[in-house]
């Protein structure tokens, strides 16, 4: 669209600016391109932060920003390592996107010593021709070690590792709510078969499953959800800390709860062999997975027993018998359950995550990928069912009260038209030649997903088609869920790491005695769920990046091996290749490829030799050896063999 003769110093713009490793800005707009902001128009504006933008310019259909104020900065604190220039300290930031280093005066230092990496606090920084001010607020410890690479991840999201002690205090007295008027009124499953089933290393359970067997051959199948928000009530120091948090963080080594382990490892978490309080959806069913009957309220369960993934697995192998029957009857309903949700259109991802073997020393000794196996998609199954029927629920609770819709939903929006025709641009040149629906349907990614399956380019269409996909957030305005084909769907079955499932709790509660919700709680549910949203997506950068770092360095102890890998990506400057086993990623830079001059096929996603025409293309198989790991970058150079 043309803005010529518009004053363009006129018109104003707010938004969040995000900015690339070259320091270049840019700000979304809502059906239009982005605003792009020069490096010398930022104005002190860093990733992330809220800032006004005048519009100042056009060039080839591109608007051009400058920034005229910083509303609200994302972050005070940056992580940095400190170095030394004669008489002066600065300090080098971990974020590639923080494009200018931070000077520290002397007296700012506090204990940080020269080569360290510290967390600092930006104090000032009013003009953008000088360095900002900051102040040293924590040591964190020498760079590559593992505590301190571990603990940077997390304060350079500013991400809260410790609790506050009034917070601490609270989740020690909180149990004496725990009395004989607390079980009173709850629909009492002690003596039903109940067990729960979670990682070997979980420390938290959420979940636990019963089952008991009807005389008409249905089956009553209990999924009991730990009821955290009994405990943790509005107002509280406990409430408030959760919802600063709104999710738990899983790093390579380690979890950083939501809740302080008093609560998430003792009260509310469902422990075998002890009389635990639970939100539970209890179904009537039968082998097909048909509901008969349907109940959804607070109950008193008892684990009978703990079982690993593995554990439970070996059970339904037939290698031991205790719960056999319970295991092998809810694996037969979740089997068709599974084909329901499949059979409505659901997407059928099927991705390999990787798990380290770390020694006493946190070093990554092996990388193994994490086996599907069929307890696991039990659990899900289950998860999945009380997820959707809660939802369902609420709705039908709502219409039959005439009350307002009032609810957290968890949505998927549809995908992207743009990146869907990146993925089929993609597939083309791979020799796929499909054709989708329009709009895209969630079937469609599934008859992508199935043509791929198997090949060796599967797991790069399977990330591209990832990639594809709008992200799940949490709402009060609900739109369905694409991936799962659901048109209802919400979090309400992990209230210790998830503070939506509180949230939700909370509302299934008033709705089930119908309760009319105030304005003033509704906007704050609205708020509530947006912050959350973001709090996950904060949760599983920094996950990412503790898997990264880790990769990075098992590597970096095999320079010089060979490896079997599958090109994941194609640039001017070379290709990537992720290496199969580990799933490890590194780069075969363009001028390590000394057998011919190489040329950057874009449409077919290539290099292209100019005189043998060899091709290296997206999808190819290719053996590599490891040249050079630079972990502080997280990089890593292959060669070609």
């Amino acid at each position: 669209m043309s803005k010529k003769g518009k004053k363009f110093s006129k018109r104003q713009v707010e938004g969040f600016i995000r900015l690339n490793n070259a320091g270049e800005g840019f700000i979304s707009q809502e059906n239009e391109a982005d605003i792009h902001i020069p490096h010398e128009n930022l104005n002190t504006a860093l990733n992330g932060d809220l800032v006004k933008v005048s519009i100042i310019d056009e060039k080839d259909g591109e608007e051009i920003g400058r920034v005229e104020k910083i509303t609200m900065r994302k972050k005070n604190n940056h992580v940095c390592t400190i170095e030394k220039d004669g008489d002066l300290f600065f300090c080098v930031p971990q974020d590639e996107k923080m494009y200018v280093d931070i000077l520290i005066p002397k007296e700012n230092l506090g204990d940080a010593k020269e080569g360290e990496k510290v967390v600092v606090e930006l104090t000032s920084w009013n003009s953008k021709e000088r360095n900002p001010i900051g102040s040293v607020t924590k040591v964190l410890g020498k760079p590559f070690s593992h505590e301190t690479e571990m603990e940077a991840i997390l304060y350079d999201k500013n991400l809260v590792i410790d609790f506050p002690a009034l917070v601490m205090e609270e989740a020690k007295n909180i149990r004496t709510l725990l009395n004989d008027e607390s079980i009173k009124d709850r629909r009492d499953f002690r003596e039903i078969p109940t067990f729960t089933i979670d990682p070997e290393d979980a420390k938290d359970f959420d979940d636990a499953l019963s089952i008991s067997f009807e005389e008409d051959g249905t089956f009553s199948v209990g999924v009991h959800i730990a009821d955290v928000s009994f405990f943790v009530r509005p107002g509280s120091f406990l409430d408030k800390e959760a919802i600063k948090r709104a999710t738990s963080i899983y790093l390579v080594d380690r979890t950083i709860p939501m809740l302080p382990p008093d609560i998430s490892n003792d009260l509310c978490s469902l422990n075998p062999n002890e009389d635990k309080l639970a939100y539970s959806a209890v179904f009537t069913l039968d082998i097909s997975g048909t509901i008969k009957k349907e109940w959804f309220g607070r109950t008193i369960i008892h684990s009978k027993k703990r079982f690993s993934y593995e554990d439970a697995q070996e059970v339904l192998d037939g290698k031991k018998q205790i719960f056999y029957e319970e295991l092998k009857t809810l694996n037969h309903i979740a089997h068709a359950l599974r084909k329901k949700k499949f059979e409505g259109g659901a997407i059928d991802f099927r991705d390999t995550e990787v798990k380290f073997v770390l020694d006493e020393k946190m070093h990554p000794i092996s990388i193994v990928r994490k086996e599907r196996l069929d307890t696991h998609m039990l659990i899900e199954d289950f998860m999945l069912l009380a997820n959707k029927k809660v939802t369902e629920y609420v709705e039908k609770l709502a219409k039959e009260s005439g009350l307002a819709k009032e609810f957290v939903y968890r949505v998927h929006d549809s995908p992207d038209e743009e990146k869907i025709q990146g993925l089929l641009y993609l597939l083309k040149s791979l020799g796929y030649d499909i054709k989708l629906s329009s709009p895209i349907k969630s079937a469609d990614i599934n008859k992508i997903l199935k043509m791929v399956r198997g090949k060796p380019e599967e797991s790069l269409i399977h990330r591209a088609a990832i990639k594809s996909m709008q992200k799940a957030i949490y709402t009060t305005k609900n739109i369905g869920h694409f991936g799962l084909a659901f048109p209802f769907y919400t979090h309400f079955t992990s209230p210790i790491r998830r503070y939506p499932d509180v949230i939700v709790h909370r509302l299934l509660d008033k709705h089930l005695k119908n309760e009319k919700i105030s304005q003033e709680e509704w906007g704050s549910f609205a708020s509530l769920a947006e912050h959350s949203s973001k709090m996950e997506k904060l949760a599983e950068e920094a996950e990412r990046e503790s898997i990264k770092y880790k990769q990075v360095e098992y590597m970096k102890d095999r320079i010089g091996e060979t490896f079997d890998g599958i090109i994941s990506s194609v640039t001017r400057w070379g290709v990537y290749i992720e290496e199969l086993k580990t799933k490890t990623e590194g780069l075969v830079g363009i001028r390590t490829l000394d057998d011919d001059y190489y040329e950057f096929d874009e449409k077919h996603y290539a290099l292209r030799g100019k005189r043998t025409g060899r091709k290296l293309q997206l999808g190819d198989k290719v053996k590599i050896k490891v040249v050079k790991v630079n972990l502080s970058k997280r990089q890593i150079d292959y060669i070609l063999i």
